[in-house]
């Protein structure tokens, strides 16, 4: 009798939760075109601003980028949003533990807080065995034909990658749920915000930190769009929300800082850099 249960659990599970299956998706892929889309639009009302922080001026991304970029993107928010049902039909079987309540906002912080620098940790080492040689061609490669990344690179990844980026979710909540940790919903939610912010932003091409970020302790530990960027155009920085693993494992790029401060410094709001000296008008910060 026991094996019949068992399986009558996991089918009325997934009946539960395959309804939902849309709203995943329109949940999934509503971050990924609200964050790439209103970062978009922002460099585009700003171009100046952005043309002056330009991290790659000897190339841009073309037409073919962003048609790729968008194109597996749509793949890519599939593979999220069979990972998110996954993630609720541990839910409806008792493996996972979150609660979609009213939690203390005390509560909300340090979980969020506690999540993003587990991912942290998580993506860091995900993303150098990536670039293993044995793991590289089938999983990454895709990513890094986007040498000059835009907004809409963030999702832009192949199939096994992209299960690669969704599996942490699904883990993180089922260990920390054996561990008698029931997650709160706003925590989780909160973070997904965060992380696809921060993706579109580390892709930006322009960047979008102030100057002194890198020098000031309060801030240099917080990567930047330079970080990322020197990633996909000449190696180093593995890290995503932070630069703590890349400083420990000696990853990181040796000019960073340099990078940074020749693409964040000035903050020249009118006319380019290399007009600074013949326009005394330019604002500068």
């Amino acid at each position: 009798m026991t094996a019949p249960e068992q399986n009558l659990t996991f089918a009325n599970a997934v009946d539960r939760v395959g309804e939902h299956f849309l709203n995943v998706i329109y949940f999934d892929g509503g971050r990924y075109l609200i964050a790439a889309g209103v970062l978009t639009l922002f460099l585009l009302v700003f171009n100046t601003w952005a043309t002056n922080r330009r991290i790659q001026r000897a190339r841009k991304a073309g037409a073919a980028d962003y048609r790729r970029e968008i194109l597996s993107s749509g793949r890519t928010i599939l593979v999220f949003a069979v990972t998110t049902l996954a993630t609720l039909v541990g839910r409806e079987m008792g493996l996972i533990n979150f609660k979609m309540n009213d939690p203390a906002l005390f509560t909300i912080l340090w979980q969020f807080a506690l999540i993003v620098l587990v991912h942290d940790a998580y993506f860091y080492w995900i993303h150098r065995a990536m670039h293993s040689k044995a793991l590289f061609r089938a999983t990454h490669l895709h990513h890094h034909k986007s040498r000059t990344p835009t907004p809409w690179t963030a999702y832009s990844f192949s199939s096994a990658e992209a299960v690669f980026e969704a599996g942490f979710m699904p883990l993180f909540l089922l260990v920390t749920s054996q561990l008698g940790l029931a997650y709160a919903g706003y925590a989780i939610l909160f973070f997904l915000w965060h992380m696809i912010i921060r993706n579109v932003m580390a892709h930006a091409g322009s960047e979008l930190f102030p100057a002194g970020w890198v020098d000031n302790p309060l801030t240099s530990w917080i990567s930047t769009t330079t970080h990322h960027d020197l990633h996909h155009s000449s190696g180093h920085n593995y890290g995503f929300y932070f630069t703590f693993w890349d400083k420990w494992m000696g990853t990181e790029h040796p000019r960073y800082k340099h990078e940074f401060r020749k693409n964040a410094k000035p903050l020249i709001m009118f006319g380019r850099k290399g007009d600074a000296a013949a326009a005394p008008a330019a604002e500068t910060i």
